[in-house]
This record gives structure tokens, C-alpha cells and sequence, in this order.
């Protein structure tokens, strides 16, 4: 038998190592990181298969690590800090999130900036250590058509620049 597991110890391969797909490229550098907390919305509409639970947008207090607010997350996606400074970003790669019913885990280039506060060189922006948030499991029917489902979650926001 050990001679077995010996043999197969032995010609095991080497798993091949999957490209993080919510990296940052290379050549950037972190610029700033801020944890998120509020709600997810999300809207019950009606669509072609069913009456479904649709994302609104994001609605969020963003914290340095001391615990200070230095700033809000909003639909569209944007970043607004204190300091006058803005970006908005689109998704470029995402992935499922560690655990079960928090949203995935995101990898956003900006498409817009406003200001020139500490937001001003971002180019990519990655969102990682979600908790909660996902859109809920049930409660979206035709009688419930317009209905808001405000969901609790937390987040990192890690900004990346030149």
C-alpha cells in the first residue's frame, strides 16, 4: 500500500495555477483601501421568464481603517470622497464570492473622474471581502411587481493607480 501511495505521491502533476480573473493589472499600485457598509438594492420586476429581483445599485458609507467616513458608493457605480474627488467604474471580470449569499467579488476599470483628491489617479478598482448582500431568494411574484428588497452587506474597495 505505501508503496502505492508512494508511486502516486510521485507522478502527481503540479495543479497549474488559474490567473486570478479580479486582479489588478500589472503596474499599478495600491492606492487606497476602504471597507463599505450599507445595502444592495434590488427592485422586483417583471421580465420574460418571470417576475425576477433586479439590481438597482449600491448604497454605501465607505470607511478607512481607522473607522473615519471619508466618503459614499452609489449607483452607476461611483466612488465620491470627501475630498471632492470621484470615480465611476464599469465591471471588467468578476467571481463568486467565498461564501454563500454574498455578492461576488469584482475587478471595475474607471470610466469617469471628477476632482483631484485622493480618487484622482484611480484607474481599477477591485471589490473583494463581501458579505451579504446577494438578492433575495424569494418574495419576487406579479403581486409584488415594484417592490424594493434593501439587502445589508460589507465590502472592501481596494484602489489601484499609476
Amino acid at each position: 500500500m505505501w508503496r502505492t501511495l508512494l508511486l502516486c505521491a510521485a507522478f502527481s502533476l503540479p495543479a497549474l495555477a488559474q490567473p486570478d480573473p479580479i486582479a489588478a493589472s500589472e503596474g499599478v499600485r495600491l492606492r487606497l483601501t476602504l471597507g463599505a457598509d450599507g445595502v444592495q438594492i434590488y427592485r422586483c420586476e417583471a421580465q420574460a421568464a418571470g417576475p425576477r429581483w433586479a439590481f438597482q445599485g449600491p448604497e454605501a458609507a465607505l470607511f478607512d481603517q481607522s473607522g473615519r467616513q471619508l466618503g459614499t458608493h452609489g449607483a452607476g457605480p461611483f466612488w465620491r470622497l470627501a475630498d471632492g474627488s470621484l470615480v465611476r467604474g464599469a465591471v471588467a471580470a468578476q467571481r463568486p464570492a467565498p461564501a454563500a449569499g454574498s455578492i461576488p467579488w469584482l475587478l471595475l476599470r474607471v470610466t469617469a473622474r471628477e476632482g483631484q483628491g485622493a480618487l484622482a489617479p484611480v484607474t481599477e478598482i477591485r471589490r473583494i471581502d463581501t458579505v451579504d448582500g446577494a438578492a433575495p431568494a424569494g418574495g419576487c411574484d406579479a403581486a409584488s411587481i415594484g417592490q424594493e428588497a434593501r439587502m445589508r452587506y460589507s465590502a472592501n474597495y481596494l484602489f489601484y493607480g499609476p
